[in-house]
């Protein structure tokens, strides 16, 4: 990512006042090099409701992984570069194995319908919001063409994004834990 993303951690100092507990970079982030894709963890939850405490920390992980925890949450910012048309030739395992590094093997289904390489599907609900740039929502049946200031709300469904720009496409994004209903799995 060209620029350098910033967390500010609130907390509370002895006395229960508001205070900044930490104010850096993000601590982890990860590039998926065979499909341009830049990614950066911001912060994750461990359940709900959320335990607030007077100095929060973002329970650790290693790297990035796909899903939120567990009845939790992740936000993570995301930079999709132009694709290339090699994204369209992508080679299933090397794809998988991409996806099994961050915790989404399962979640992988790639081109079996012959929508897009990247095509997965995670149980969760996720809000997407386009910071800059464009991006295309590929779904199973059609796609939607997002811009700046455009937001999505993911429910589960199999997807991949795909950015037919000259520019880099930045988005944020909330995950949610969620759980298929009976036959939706």
């Amino acid at each position: 990512m060209s620029y350098q993303p910033r967390r500010v951690v609130t907390g509370h100092n002895a006395e229960g006042r508001s205070v900044v507990i930490s104010d850096a970079p993000p601590e982890r982030g990860t590039y998926m090099a065979y499909h341009a894709l830049r990614a950066r963890e911001y912060w994750n939850t461990r359940g709900s409701p959320v335990l607030i405490e007077r100095n929060a920390s973002e329970p650790a992980e290693d790297g990035i992984v796909l899903p939120p925890p567990q009845n939790g949450t992740r936000i993570r910012m995301c930079d999709f570069e132009p694709e290339k048309h090699s994204v369209y030739a992508a080679d299933r395992e090397a794809t998988l194995a991409e996806f099994e590094k961050v915790g989404g093997r399962n979640a992988y289904s790639g081109n079996q319908d012959g929508a897009h390489p990247m095509m997965h599907r995670t149980e969760t609900v996720d809000y997407g919001i386009v910071l800059e740039g464009e991006i295309f929502l590929v779904l199973e049946e059609g796609e939607s063409l997002l811009k700046a200031g455009d937001i999505v709300i993911q429910v589960g469904t199999n997807h991949a994004w795909s950015n037919r720009s000259d520019k880099v496409c930045r988005m944020a994004f909330v995950l949610v834990d969620g759980k298929f209903e009976e036959g939706l799995a």
